[in-house]
């Protein structure tokens, strides 16, 4: 394996496997955060929405989504720059990554779980949906993304030696292992929850599911959709739990060569780490109505209100002549 106390070294290595097209990643992560910027305004512009569970979620995934690119952006960026950063602000940062990045996928879970709740028990969704349940709901889910990290903190802690910390590293994740059996650690760690969630996917999919076909009527359209939801949200989540499969994908990867290696690492920071997290504008952006009127309204920072009243007037005075 790579050592990590080669610092300059290793970093370097990773630049040039990892970092080949850092221009258009950055390209990425700027329209990523911009359509998640009005996200986050339409959300916060619009009472109903903040007070609705299933919107409060949404909010808080493109929150943490933009978070995790901004921080990976940042990681990133010193990589390329060969910018060497103190072992504990590298330490912290990878952390911080690492919890946010189970935060996603647990915050997919809720909604999922929000939605079967909405169409299979609607009679106890408003009871279910108050805003003290909104707050357990989401400590919940930062309490659960955080045990990852702390498992991987508290082996490393028990195995790193003073004089390391004092050094001076290009941030990469393999810098928080020390030996091979911290890597096996994590992935375990990741195979559970990819397991759990899986499984709690599937059992509301099949519900839903079960409840689109026995229904009728605008009940019958009703749980159609949410079938489609949970769908969709099931693939964003398999993504985004993929992506915790990646280290099988980079140790096999770097028993076979290096260059093999960094290529992967950059196939797997595209498709697992950008990808999932654009789908969240098509979900909700996209296929919300009420949203998406909202959205649109900020989009062209409110063109649209202006316009409508101009056709109104321009049709009155037509209807005159």
């Amino acid at each position: 394996m790579v050592d990590n106390s080669t610092g300059i070294e290793n970093g370097s290595q990773l630049s040039d496997g990892f970092l080949l097209g850092p221009l258009i990643i950055q390209v990425l992560v700027g329209i990523f955060l911009y359509i998640n910027g009005l996200m986050i305004l339409t959300f916060f512009m619009k009472e109903a929405f903040r007070t609705d569970t299933r919107y409060i979620l949404f909010a808080h995934m493109v929150f943490v989504d933009s978070t995790v690119m901004v921080a990976t952006s940042l990681a990133l960026l010193l990589m390329h720059h060969r910018v060497t950063v103190p072992y504990e602000a590298c330490i912290v940062l990878n952390l911080v990554m690492m919890w946010l990045e189970f935060c996603t996928p647990l915050t997919l879970v809720a909604m999922c779980l929000e939605r079967y709740v909405a169409v299979c028990k609607p009679l106890r969704h408003a009871a279910i949906s108050t805003p003290r349940i909104r707050v357990v709901g989401l400590l919940l889910i930062w309490g659960l993304g955080c045990v990852p990290a702390l498992v991987i903190l508290l082996s490393f802690a028990a195995l790193v030696s003073v004089e390391r910390l004092t050094m001076r590293i290009l941030c990469t994740v393999d810098s928080l292992f020390v030996i091979e059996w911290q890597r096996y650690l994590q992935i375990a760690v990741f195979k559970l929850y990819f397991l759990l969630m899986s499984m709690v996917i599937a059992f509301t999919y099949i519900k839903v599911a079960a409840a689109a076909r026995s229904a009728s009527g605008e009940n019958r359209k009703s749980s159609t959709k949410g079938t489609r939801t949970v769908a969709l949200h099931a693939t964003q989540l398999l993504l985004c739990l993929m992506q915790l499969l990646t280290p099988l994908l980079n140790i096999a990867a770097l028993k076979i060569n290096t260059v093999i290696f960094n290529q992967i690492r950059v196939v797997n920071f595209v498709v697992f780490m950008i990808a999932p997290r654009c789908l969240s504008p098509l979900i909700y952006g996209l296929r919300d109505q009420k949203f998406f009127q909202g959205l649109k309204h900020y989009a062209v920072f409110g063109l649209d209100k202006k316009v409508q009243p101009a056709a109104s007037h321009s049709r009155k005075v037509e209807l005159r002549h």
